[in-house]
C-alpha cells in the first residue's frame, strides 16, 4: 500500500482524506455487505486503500472499542451521527467502485486515524 499521504481534491476522483461510500462485505460472509462510507487513506492506480465508517454505537463490547476509533460529526453523514472508523481492517477496493457522495476529513482526524492503523499492526 502506499504511504497515506492527506490530499483530498474536488474533481470527482477519491484522493487520501476524503470519506466516499463503496459496498463493503461483511466479515462473517464476504458474499454479502452493504454501501457504507470509508476513509480513503491511498489511492495507487485503479486500486483505492480505505478504512470502513459506521454511526458510533453507546453500548460495545470491549474489544470493539480497541479496533474502532471515534471521529465525531462529518459532512458524510447527512443525520448527523457521531462516527468511528475500524482501523484492523484495510479495505482494497476498485476506484471503479467509489461513489463519490462523501466529505473531506479534516488533517487532524486524518492523521490520528493513520497514527491508530500504525499503532493497531504493531
Amino acid at each position: 500500500m502506499a504511504k497515506p499521504d492527506y490530499n483530498p481534491a474536488v474533481d470527482g476522483r477519491p484522493f487520501p482524506g476524503e470519506v466516499v461510500w463503496t459496498w463493503v462485505a461483511y466479515d462473517q460472509d464476504s458474499r454479502e455487505g452493504k454501501d457504507r462510507p470509508v476513509l480513503v487513506l491511498a489511492v495507487e492506480g485503479a486500486r483505492v486503500t480505505a478504512l470502513e465508517l459506521r454511526s458510533r454505537r453507546e453500548h460495545r463490547p470491549q474489544r470493539a472499542r480497541q479496533v474502532w476509533l471515534e471521529l465525531g460529526v462529518g459532512d458524510w453523514d447527512r443525520n448527523e451521527r457521531e462516527s468511528e472508523v475500524r482501523v484492523d481492517r484495510t479495505l482494497t477496493v476498485s476506484i471503479y467502485d467509489v461513489r463519490r457522495v462523501g466529505a473531506e476529513l479534516d488533517q487532524r482526524r486524518f492523521d490520528e486515524v493513520v497514527r491508530a492503523r500504525r499503532r493497531f499492526q504493531a
